[in-house]
């Protein structure tokens, strides 16, 4: 990853949008950003503002494309430097039915030649970071030397960035969410990638939960990526400057974050931007804290209205301050 960049959070559909985005930033300033995949072709053909546009807080801030047309992706590539993202990535780890049909995803791996011709084409398009996000394998590949050879062939195309998924995906007979859970996790293999291309920027995703963790695994890969652990307990982001960066900038309290998170909400509101398509990612901002559940409630109702927020800071509802 660019920016020596030791933690990020995971692209995940529907819900690393630019509202969430920003939500991150405020917890941890080094924690690099992803946005939901976008396919090239509807960056070039569709409304680039809604697919595209996000606050100037947000960087580092990495745009994922998917799909598989080498022309195609040159293109958005493009379009995504010239919008002012730090790195484009290329999918090649997502299983979901949609994609394949698109032939661009996990499907990828078996097709290393295709991921190196749209790694050279976007090079050439571009001059900020290119890398691509994978899985260890797909269906049959049951072998290290096959995920050995897609790093090898790709590499060979420009890409010295990987960020790898430590299971596999079967394309078939396993929905999305049961290939985020049942293929078996074998850290072991991106070990021994990085080992093997030590030159290589090598980072880790899946099954991760905790800052302490990732701190394990950095012992030997270059970066940690976070998924749903980051979404469903975000205030551990507010951990990150200080644990995985080493910065002693104080932490910022829950607190803080939803004033600032609320000052935000009211400047989008200005867009006509629906309070509910915000407030959605905080959530789980009071995991495991007192009162946790009615701050879910209060945010789960037919209606949620800012002053809600208000009033739950002015009661003190949090209790604990970080």
């Amino acid at each position: 990853m660019s920016f020596q960049t030791k933690f990020s959070v995971a692209p995940m559909m529907d819900w690393t949008d630019r509202h969430c985005r920003y939500f991150y930033r405020l917890m941890s300033k080094n924690t690099q950003l992803w946005t939901e995949m976008v396919t090239a072709k509807a960056i070039i053909h569709g409304d680039k503002n809604r697919l595209l546009d996000y606050d100037a807080q947000e960087h580092p801030l990495v745009l994922q494309l998917g799909g598989s047309d080498p022309k195609e992706m040159a293109i958005a590539a493009k379009i995504g430097q010239d919008w002012g993202y730090d790195e484009i990535n290329i999918n090649v780890g997502c299983p979901s039915d949609r994609v394949q049909s698109g032939s661009f995803g996990a499907c990828l791996m078996q097709t290393p030649e295709i991921v190196a011709q749209c790694v050279e084409k976007m090079g050439e398009a571009v001059d900020i970071p290119l890398s691509v996000k994978c899985r260890i394998g797909v269906d049959d590949m049951e072998s290290y030397d096959e995920l050995s050879n897609f790093v090898e062939v790709v590499r060979k195309a420009g890409c010295n960035n990987f960020v790898m998924h430590a299971r596999k995906a079967w394309l078939q007979g396993l929905s999305p969410k049961e290939n985020r859970m049942i293929p078996p996790l074998n850290y072991e293999w991106v070990y021994k990638v990085k080992r093997e291309f030590p030159t290589l920027t090598i980072g880790i995703n899946g099954g991760i939960t905790s800052l302490n963790e990732v701190n394990e695994h950095l012992s030997y890969v270059d970066n940690v990526m976070l998924g749903r652990a980051a979404y469903h307990q975000p205030y551990l982001l507010a951990h990150v400057d200080q644990q995985i960066y080493q910065h002693t900038c104080p932490i910022i309290s829950r607190e803080q974050v939803l004033l600032k998170f609320i000052e935000y909400i009211e400047r989008q509101q200005v867009n006509f931007v629906p309070v509910r398509s915000m407030t959605r990612h905080i959530l789980g901002l009071y995991h495991a804290q007192p009162n946790a559940k009615k701050f879910k409630r209060l945010l789960s109702g037919k209606e949620v209205k800012i002053e809600y927020l208000y009033q739950w800071l002015e009661q003190g509802e949090g209790v604990v301050r970080s």
